[in-house]
């Protein structure tokens, strides 16, 4: 029999002593043991002391992050304080120096539940329209349970536009995406490394969750990210990606643009345009009906944002 996971290749059961075959047979149970284990997050360097975390929870958001002897800095932080632990275990074998910054593209939790385990101490960066969002959902929570949220609600550096930080001899670019996902998406462009952080302006190979954002600065913000030099994309959720994935998502946008405005301009109601809307190309695409992430969602999403500029239309005779 051949011993897959020892230096023995080859064996003869029957012919070795004992004690061989007593040590193939535990090598042969930790095979077995190896192959069935969970699936874990995989983290991956990127660039010369950057480090890409993907999440094995598909609830709970990818991070990056960027090492030097003086901190580190962090962007997304995961769902919650569990998810965090789980990030700053991978962190801590690389490197034992504290997390100074953490940047949160936007203001859902799943992004930012993590900041408290991550960097209690840490310079928490967010557009100031997020740190305003955060704030009045933590007064509505403190309002309806009389409890009031954990620090990891705080954010306690905002910027409007774009800044630069340079930590390590990189350079970090965070610059405000526009109105997109959310009301307030942000992204962190790694400049030197060729590497981006787009929070849930980019799912690999999955419909996004739109929240009351625009969809057509939405594919703005992606044309933009499609003409810096990139090798590495860290998306919001699910797997490490290039541009020709980031490529492929914006196409999805812009094809379904294209169905919502044809649908909208000829009168057609939300529930006659979802049932119309044909996504072929696409069919392959994730779908989470649990968090309104599916092409009806994104396609009536769109909609009410048309109907909420006035967009002119007409009935069908």
């Amino acid at each position: 029999m051949t011993c897959a996971s020892c230096p023995m290749t080859t064996i003869n059961m029957a012919c070795k002593p004992p004690v061989l075959r007593v040590l193939c047979v535990l090598c042969g149970l930790l095979l077995v043991l190896w192959n069935a284990r969970p699936a874990s997050a995989s983290t991956q360097k990127i660039g010369p002391d950057l480090y890409a975390y993907i999440s094995e929870n598909d609830a709970s958001a990818n991070s990056t992050f960027l090492v030097s002897d003086k901190g580190i800095l962090v962007v997304d932080t995961g769902l919650n304080t569990q998810e965090g632990r789980k990030l700053l275990e991978e962190i801590r074998k690389v490197s034992s120096a504290p997390v100074r910054w953490i940047v949160n593209t936007h203001y859902h939790r799943d992004h930012r539940g993590g900041n408290s385990v991550i960097g209690p101490d840490a310079v928490v960066i967010s557009l100031f329209w997020t740190r305003s969002q955060v704030l009045s959902d933590q007064q509505k929570q403190t309002t309806e349970t009389g409890h009031k949220p954990p620090p990891e609600y705080w954010l306690n550096m905002t910027f409007r536009g774009k800044i630069a930080l340079y930590l390590g001899g990189h350079e970090v670019q965070i610059y405000a995406a526009g109105p997109a996902h959310t009301m307030g998406d942000i992204v962190a462009y790694f400049s030197d490394q060729h590497a981006i952080a787009t929070g849930d302006l980019f799912l690999t190979n999955s419909c996004p969750a739109m929240d009351h954002g625009d969809l057509e600065n939405w594919i703005a913000a992606l044309d933009q990210i499609l003409f810096l030099p990139v090798d590495y994309i860290v998306p919001g959720h699910f797997a490490l990606a290039t541009k020709k994935e980031l490529a492929r998502f914006r196409n999805y946008l812009v094809e379904l643009k294209r169905q919502v405005v044809s649908m909208y301009r000829s009168g057609f109601s939300v529930e006659e345009m979802k049932k119309n809307l044909s996504m072929k190309d696409f069919a392959d695409m994730r779908q989470f009906p649990q968090y309104e992430a599916t092409f009806a969602d994104n396609a009536a999403a769109y909609y009410h944002q048309l109907e909420q500029r006035n967009a002119p239309r007409r009935a069908i005779p």
